[in-house]
C-alpha cells in the first residue's frame, strides 16, 4: 500500500504521541529510583568539584560538575547491568530538564534586573554581538562542503541550530528537504555533545583570549539554556568577583539570541548561506556522502 509523505508524517506523529503516553502512563514523579540515581550523581559531581587541568603555561581547562553528571548519566543509561534507567526514564528526565531549567532562567533574569544599568551602558554592543550567528556560515560551510555534504549544509551551517532556527529552516524549505535534514542533524548533535563542547570551549577561551569578562558572558548566550549554563560555569570560575554582572549579561544575551537572532537568520544568515553555497560548492564541493535518488524505480 502506498503512503504519501504527508500521511507518513501524520502516522509517525500519531505513533510518537502514543509512545509518549505509554511511557508516561505512570506518574513520573513516583519513579523514585530515577530521582535517587540523579541525586547520587549530583552528590558525586559536587564531591569531585570543579577541576582545573593545566595544558600550557598560563592556560588551563576548567571541568565543571555539570560535565561529570552528564558523563555519569550516559554511562548509567548505556550500562546493561543498570536496568532501572531505560528509555522511559530518559523521556522523564528530558521533560524534567526543561522544567527545572526554568529555575536557572529565572535566576539569570533576576541578575539581569539587578545589573540593568550595566546592560544599558553596553548599548549597541549587545545587539551587534548577534551578528556572531554569521561566523557559523563563514567557518563551517567550507568544511561541510569539503566533507561531502550538499544542500544539507545550508541547514547545518546557517545557525547553531536551536529551536527558532529549526523552525525557520523547516518553514522555508519543507520538512522533508535536505536543508531540514541538515538542521535536525545539527540540533541532535548539539543536544548530545553541545554542552560538553561549549564548556571546554569557554574554559579554553577564558584562559587564552584576553577579552573582558562581559564579552565571554555575552558569548555564552547562544539561544540554548543548557549550553548557556555550561559555558557560564567556567566564566564564573575564572571571574568569581563579577558573578552577578556576568550572569546578567549571559542571561540577557541568551534572550536576545532568541528574540533578535531569529531575524538575523531569516534576513541575513540564510540568504548569505545560499549565496556562499552556490559560489563555493562548484569549487570545493566533493561527491555527496549520500547519493540522491536518480528517479523512480
Amino acid at each position: 500500500m502506498f503512503i504519501s509523505k504527508e500521511n507518513k508524517q501524520n502516522v509517525e506523529h500519531i505513533y510518537r504521541e502514543k509512545t509518549d503516553r505509554r511511557i508516561l502512563k505512570k506518574n513520573p514523579w513516583r519513579d523514585y529510583r530515577l530521582h535517587g540515581t540523579v541525586l547520587i550523581l549530583v552528590i558525586i559531581a559536587q564531591i569531585i568539584g570543579p577541576k582545573q587541568i593545566p595544558i600550557a603555561n598560563g592556560v588551563e581547562v576548567s571541568i565543571m560538575p555539570l560535565l561529570y553528571t552528564m558523563v555519569l548519566g550516559l554511562i548509567f543509561y548505556l550500562a546493561k547491568p543498570i536496568t532501572w534507567i531505560q528509555r522511559r526514564q530518559a523521556r522523564i528526565a528530558e521533560g524534567a530538564m526543561m522544567l527545572f531549567i526554568g529555575i536557572l532562567i529565572a535566576k539569570l533574569a533576576v541578575a539581569s534586573g539587578q545589573s540593568i544599568h550595566l546592560i544599558f551602558e553596553m548599548g549597541p554592543a549587545l545587539l551587534l554581538q548577534e551578528f556572531g550567528h554569521l561566523a557559523t556560515i563563514l567557518i563551517a560551510l567550507p568544511v561541510a562542503l569539503i566533507l561531502g555534504f550538499k544542500r544539507e549544509c545550508i541547514g547545518m551551517t546557517s545557525s547553531i541550530g536551536r529551536e527558532p532556527e529549526v523552525a525557520v529552516i523547516v518553514d522555508k524549505y519543507g520538512f522533508n528537504s535536505a536543508e531540514s535534514r541538515g538542521i535536525f542533524a545539527l540540533f541532535i548533535v548539539g543536544t548530545i555533545i553541545g554542552t560538553v563542547f561549549i564548556s571546554f570551549l569557554a574554559s579554553i577561551s577564558v584562559s587564552l583570549i584576553p577579552l573582558h569578562p562581559f564579552a565571554f558572558a555575552m558569548a555564552s548566550g547562544v539561544g540554548s539554556a543548557s549550553m548557556n549554563a555550561a559555558s557560564l560555569g567556567p566564566t564564573l570560575a575564572a571571574f568569581p568577583a563579577l558573578e552577578t554582572s556576568i550572569e546578567a549579561f549571559a542571561g540577557f544575551s541568551n534572550l536576545l539570541s532568541f528574540s533578535i537572532g531569529i531575524y538575523i537568520v531569516i534576513f541575513i544568515a540564510v540568504p548569505l548561506t545560499e549565496k556562499l553555497y552556490s559560489w563555493l560548492e562548484p569549487k570545493i564541493g566533493r561527491k555527496a556522502i549520500v547519493e540522491e535518488d536518480g528517479g523512480d524505480e
